[in-house]
């Protein structure tokens, strides 16, 4: 079997569970993200992978061959930490060999690594500096080139772009996207930016609370999320949710929301469970109405204007909060009483327990 496998992987620190029974498997070439907030796990999974830390139970395999159980060096692993963690005296050029010559390779090969790796990421200029004289996605680009001269099986990223700026981030994760068709190895990269995973993941691998929530394409992640949490932490601005109550009949199902509005969903009745349900609905799918064309009432809380497209902030008659779209040039303005269009269609339903239910002709 190719790639990365985990299975049952468990740790904790004392008393603390930190993972609770991680079991995934990766593809040839597959560039996964590992999506959850801070505090969730990732960093850990990702180390325990690296062998920095030592899992309580479970396998790790790479390749089909058991490496959790080896040392560092031997895994065929390389690590890109989220601080550079570049030697300061070192030029360029010799960061790149530090690991190369540890392991006593050829300077013959050495050079060759490098100048192939320096080519690849375009810092040849810069082989003879130090790292204080270079920028701060330039170091980023070193760190990554001294994972590449060891033509790792497999790529370890912890938050690369984390200490970079709004502008140089948005660059850099260009690069990564071009860099990874260029590699011959699995890349795994821990974020806790939904838009990073998004870009840029082949898979995305939400973790919250020990466990996997969640795995798949992004737009599967984003238009058909496992449970609340997911729907919620997956989409800027996030999902509104609202408490809702079926309204009997039948066909799709039919719920009330607080203000006594009735919204018509695709979710199939049949698969609801019993009890409360709570609806979901991204901010695409509730549009601002001409007066009187709406099914909701709001009072408008915050526009936010981002020119292709407005985020509108509102409250329902009730005091809920939605978020909801208007087009590019709007003229709302904060306290505005507007009518808002809901897309049912595109809605989601989610039981007492967070488990998501989804329109059926989605798929």
């Amino acid at each position: 079997m190719s790639g990365l496998s985990l299975r049952d992987v468990r740790k904790a620190f004392g008393a603390i569970p930190i993972l609770d029974g991680i079991t995934l498997d990766t593809e040839d070439r597959e560039f996964i993200a590992f999506l959850g907030p801070s505090g969730s796990g990732k960093s850990t999974l990702l180390r325990i992978i690296a062998g920095l830390e030592t899992a309580d139970s479970g396998e790790v395999l790479l390749d089909g061959r058991r490496i959790d159980q080896l040392p560092p060096g031997d895994r065929g692993v390389a690590m890109v930490f989220q601080a550079y963690a570049l030697y300061p005296h070192m030029s360029v050029r010799d960061n790149m060999a530090f690991g190369l010559r540890n392991a006593k390779l050829p300077e013959a090969e050495i050079s060759t690594r490098i100048a192939d790796a320096s080519r690849i990421l375009e810092i040849e200029p810069l082989l003879d500096r130090k790292p204080s004289q270079l920028s701060g996605g330039q170091r980023q680009r070193v760190a990554i080139g001294r994972a590449i001269v060891k033509s790792p099986k497999l790529f370890l990223l912890d938050e690369p772009l984390s200490n970079l700026d709004a502008a140089l981030r948005l660059r850099t994760r260009v690069e990564l996207a071009q860099l990874r068709q260029r590699v011959d190895a699995v890349v795994i990269m821990v974020t806790h930016d939904q838009a990073e995973a998004m870009t840029l993941a082949d898979r995305i691998v939400v973790i919250n609370d020990r466990q996997v929530q969640q795995v798949g394409p992004p737009m599967e992640v984003y238009s058909r999320p496992a449970n609340r949490f997911v729907a919620r932490f997956v989409g800027s601005p996030a999902m509104t949710i609202l408490p809702a109550t079926l309204v009997p009949g039948e066909g799709p199902a039919m719920v009330k929301l607080g203000d006594g509005s009735v919204i018509a969903t695709r979710v199939p009745r049949e698969k609801l469970p019993d009890g409360a349900l709570e609806i979901g609905l991204r901010p695409e799918s509730v549009q601002v109405a001409a007066p009187g064309q709406g099914n909701l009432h709001a009072t408008i809380e915050l526009v936010e204007r981002l020119g292709e497209r407005t985020l509108v902030y509102c409250r329902l008659s009730d005091g809920t909060p939605v978020t909801a779209e208007d087009e590019g040039m709007s003229n709302l303005s904060i306290g505005d009483k507007i009518d808002l269009k809901i897309d049912g269609a595109r809605a989601h339903l989610f039981g007492s327990d967070g488990t998501a239910f989804h329109a059926a002709t989605d798929r």
